[in-house]
This record gives C-alpha cells, sequence and structure tokens, in this order.
C-alpha cells in the first residue's frame, strides 16, 4: 500500500509497555505544537502471538517468533507503514531479525525495519565523543549472544559487561513474576529500581563510562535522575528518531544528547 503520507510502525508485545514506550518517544521527539502536527504512527501489540524470544534463543521452543512478527509487519504495511521498530533488544538476535527480513523479502513486502542495536551503538558513536568504555545492561540472552557487544567492539568501543551474579541479577529483576520489570512495568517495583540502580554502579566500577539499557523495559524505569554520573543510553529513543529520521526528517528534534567533542 502506498500513501503520500507514511507511517511509523511499531510492533508491540514484547514487553507490551515497551511498545507504548517507543509510542511516547516518538511523540516526545517530534517538531509539533499541535495534534495535527504529529506523526501519523500504527502500534500493533499482540503480545500473545510472539513467544518469548530468550525461550527461543535458548532452545527452550521450536517456534521462531521472527514468523508472528513478520505477520504483524504485514499488517503495518497494509495500513500504510513504511518502516517499523521492533521495541524489543533480544529479538534484533540474527536468528530471529534476519528470519523477519527474509519472510518480508518472499512476500514482496516494502516495510523497512529499523535495527534497533545498530542505531544505538550510531547513537553512542555520535553523541558520546569522551566515551571509550561502555557498559550494557540486558537480558542474558542478549549478552550471551553479544548482541551490544560485537557491534560496540566493532565501532571501537571496549564492551563492559557485569560480572555473572550481577547479570543473574538483572536478569531476574527484568523476569521476575513478583516485582519483575516484566510483570510491573508502569510503575517499576522500588525492589526493581534499587537492583538496577546497584547494576549502573557495579558497571561504572568496572570502568563504563556509559550504560546502554539494552532491555526496553530498563528505561521504563526513572534511573537517570538518580544516575546523574553516568550517561544512560535508551535504545528505545534512539529507534524513535531513526523512525522519524527516515521518514519525516524535518520533524525530528535536535538530539539534546550529544555530547560535544573536548576541545
Amino acid at each position: 500500500m502506498s500513501t503520500a503520507s507514511p507511517i511509523l510502525g511499531v510492533i508491540g508485545g514484547m514487553g507490551p509497555h515497551a511498545g507504548l514506550d517507543l509510542v511516547r518517544n516518538i511523540l516526545n521527539q517530534t517538531r509539533a505544537r499541535a495534534d495535527q502536527a504529529h506523526l501519523p504512527v500504527a502500534l500493533l501489540s499482540l503480545p500473545g502471538r510472539i513467544v518469548d524470544r530468550s525461550q527461543f534463543l535458548f532452545n527452550e521452543t521450536p517456534e521462531n517468533p521472527a514468523h508472528a512478527i513478520a505477520a504483524i509487519a504485514r499488517q503495518l504495511d497494509a495500513l500504510g507503514a513504511t518502516v517499523a521498530g521492533l521495541p524489543c533488544n533480544t529479538a534484533h538476535a540474527p536468528a530471529i531479525f534476519d528470519a523477519v527480513e527474509a519472510d518480508l523479502a518472499r512476500t514482496g513486502h516494502a516495510i523497512r525495519l529499523i535495527h534497533m542495536i545498530e542505531a544505538t551503538v550510531e547513537h553512542v558513536r555520535a553523541t558520546q565523543a569522551n566515551v571509550q568504555r561502555v557498559g550494557v545492561l540486558s537480558t542474558t540472552a542478549t549478552l550471551e549472544l553479544r548482541l551490544y557487544e560485537r557491534p560496540l567492539t566493532d565501532a571501537g568501543f571496549t564492551f563492559v559487561a557485569p560480572a555473572p551474579d550481577m547479570q543473574e541479577r538483572v536478569n531476574t529483576t527484568i523476569y521476575d513474576p513478583s516485582f519483575g520489570l516484566k510483570g510491573q512495568s508502569d510503575p517499576p517495583t522500588d525492589q526493581a529500581q534499587h537492583h538496577l540502580l546497584d547494576a549502573i554502579r557495579h558497571l561504572t566500577a568496572r570502568g563504563a563510562e556509559a550504560v546502554i539499557l539494552g532491555c526496553t523495559e530498563l528505561p521504563l524505569a526513572p534511573l537517570q535522575a538518580l544516575a546523574a554520573d553516568v550517561p544512560l543510553i535508551n535504545p528505545a529513543r534512539v529507534l524513535a528518531r531513526a523512525l522519524i529520521h527516515a521518514t519525516y526528517p524535518d520533524k525530528l528534534l535536535p538530539d539534546d544528547a550529544a555530547v560535544p567533542t573536548a576541545m
């Protein structure tokens, strides 16, 4: 479907609050002073269709979530979306992301997926001029599959990971049914927020000069105000800006996250 006013697509449900947060970031990064000046956005949040990405990647289920993600992307294409974002870092594992792109190519759909992790690494390179050592908080799947480690290293950064016991704590903070972010995202529990602040301090103690919040539930906790001494990189914000830039670049607000090179 072609349209003179392309729609920005959001494939939600991974988790559902992360999809809403990506839309919020699109609104916040758009140059607009009236309702009508905001951009057309279509969010499809169909969580029951998409199996857990980590379970597939760790061979706990044979069902590749790529098939459901591609089907939702085709629905967005039919609505007029020309680009779409996946607000889930783990879904960018090649076994999933590449399969989605192959499925869309096979069915002849032109909708283009923005790769959130690649965009985030480029954002760090472009805006954090004095940063060399980058820490990442993420699911264990994202860490073990080196989804951030490889592109950060290729871009010349030193990758800083949590120690194994801290990584287990971060993963629990995402998934624990009683206090974790998957179960309670809005607002996050005090326990989850406390654990994440400890993890940020742990990474900075290991030398991290900036920290990527590499699970799309993590930025739902108001961490930057409590960890003001280190830049926290929000991939959902980066993805929102990339979606706007790909469709309506004149509507993109200046990037206030940019840090100038020291003179």
